[in-house]
């Protein structure tokens, strides 16, 4: 365990209509799940994520009592917050289990295809995550 930052950045997108708190929130469960945070790393400081997105540290204290409410990690007075445990790593492309790797290459091939069809970014993004509501539709309330 290190007492360094984990090499996860933030990004803000302030016209997504999502509040910034649980953009931080969001990208923070994607790096657990991708394997990018591990447990025992910790997160930056909130004057580190206030210096480098610009918002308000109150919103970053917010996110992170979140992510501590939902036991994902915990703060250490005086040393930081650190990740307790990870949301079922998918991995990277390194260390991707036998079982996710062909998912994980389809997908890659369908955002290939998306991409040379003229599809922007956000397109994509947009008709991925509808798929992916119509799909799951439901499940919240099992």
């Amino acid at each position: 365990m290190t007492a360094e930052s984990a090499a996860v950045e933030f990004r803000i997108d302030r016209r997504s209509g999502v509040a910034t708190y649980l953009q931080i929130v969001q990208q923070t469960k994607q790096a657990l799940r991708l394997g990018v945070l591990e447990p025992g790393d910790r997160l930056p400081t909130a004057r580190e994520v206030v210096e480098a997105t610009a918002i308000n540290p109150n919103t970053v204290l917010k996110a992170y009592r979140e992510l501590e409410r939902e036991g994902l990690v915990e703060a250490r007075r005086g040393l930081g917050t650190f990740v307790r445990r990870t949301l079922g790593t998918l991995g990277g492309a390194a260390d991707a289990t036998a079982s996710d790797a062909p998912l994980r290459t389809e997908l890659a091939d369908w955002a290939r295809r998306a991409r040379a069809a003229g599809l922007e970014k956000d397109d994509v993004s947009a008709l991925f995550t509808a798929v992916l509501d119509s799909t799951y539709e439901g499940d919240e309330e099992r």
